[in-house]
């Protein structure tokens, strides 16, 4: 058993002893895939003691305790407490300048001519920013290209609560602020009476958006091939081994030329051979 830290409570709350975050340590990294260092004790006391009010817990030990017994069920809301889903429409717009310049009008040409299909994953989708602007440049490509392809974005999320945002497609206005105006105007339709202030994403970024929960250490359903993944801002929680294993997994499920995109601050060098960088963070499989 756990220290019980019943006894030991801060002014706003339960204090996290050493033991528990020493079990939580071990918890995240196996089943989440997240390295948390020491400095980061406070930093996890403070995003979960209001996950304990929550659930109407006194103390870190229960909690423990609850994850012990049934670690799936809590698995997605202790990630979400202790990662930072900050993501914004069109954040690192490069990418998207990459996407429509140049790969989806060759993607459409080839697969016109073999019939084939267009797949993108958005892993780590967050609350969905990033696969809405996906599919607003997607469905623009399709419009320009006058084709009918079978094409369909994935975005997954260990997050129930981002989930549940991406789901609805409702945001703030200020949420918006990276669409153009003239995409505002095409894919977002303004909120009125209680939605006033909020705008909603067209039905037509919803057909192409297909949203599910995934646990990036786990088992993937999915089989491919896609012609694109998106792992922007998630492996920075990652330890060296654990990227190691996500990016061969992300290799066998792209074909030689596909592409991969991380975030500003992530690369390759050192963890994975399967790819060669052809811009500023975008790889391509080359084995």
């Amino acid at each position: 058993m756990l220290g019980d830290s019943t006894a030991a409570t801060a002014g706003s709350g339960p204090v996290l002893g050493n033991a528990e975050f020493q079990f939580l340590r071990k918890f995240v990294l196996e089943h989440c895939g997240i390295s948390l260092g020491e400095h980061k004790h406070q930093l996890v006391q403070g995003r979960l003691q209001r996950r304990l009010r929550a659930l109407g817990m006194k103390n870190f030990s229960s909690y423990c305790e609850l994850l012990r017994l049934d670690p799936s069920d809590e698995l997605g809301e202790l990630a979400s407490a202790i990662s930072t889903n900050v993501t914004a429409f069109f954040r690192e717009a490069h990418h998207y300048d990459l996407l429509v310049n140049e790969l989806l009008p060759r993607w459409l040409q080839e697969k016109r001519r073999d019939g084939d299909r267009l797949r993108i994953w958005s892993a780590g989708c967050s609350t969905g920013e990033e696969p809405y602007a996906l599919a607003m440049v997607l469905a623009e490509a399709l419009e320009q290209h006058d084709s009918k392809l079978d094409a369909k974005i994935l975005a997954t999320d260990l997050s129930p609560q981002a989930l549940d945002t991406a789901r609805k497609g409702v945001y703030s206005l200020e949420r918006i602020a990276g669409i153009s105006a003239e995409r505002c105007r095409r894919w977002m339709l303004r909120g009125a009476g209680e939605y006033e202030g909020y705008a909603c994403v067209h039905p037509r970024l919803r057909e192409l958006v297909a949203i599910q929960p995934l646990n990036l250490m786990h088992e993937w359903p999915m089989r491919g091939p896609f012609d694109a993944i998106f792992c922007r801002n998630v492996v920075i929680y990652f330890d060296q081994p654990t990227k190691q294993r996500l990016f061969r997994r992300y290799a066998e499920l792209l074909p030689k030329g596909g592409h991969l995109f991380l975030g500003h601050s992530e690369s390759l060098h050192g963890v994975n051979d399967d790819f060669e960088l052809i811009g500023r963070t975008v790889y391509r499989k080359q084995v």
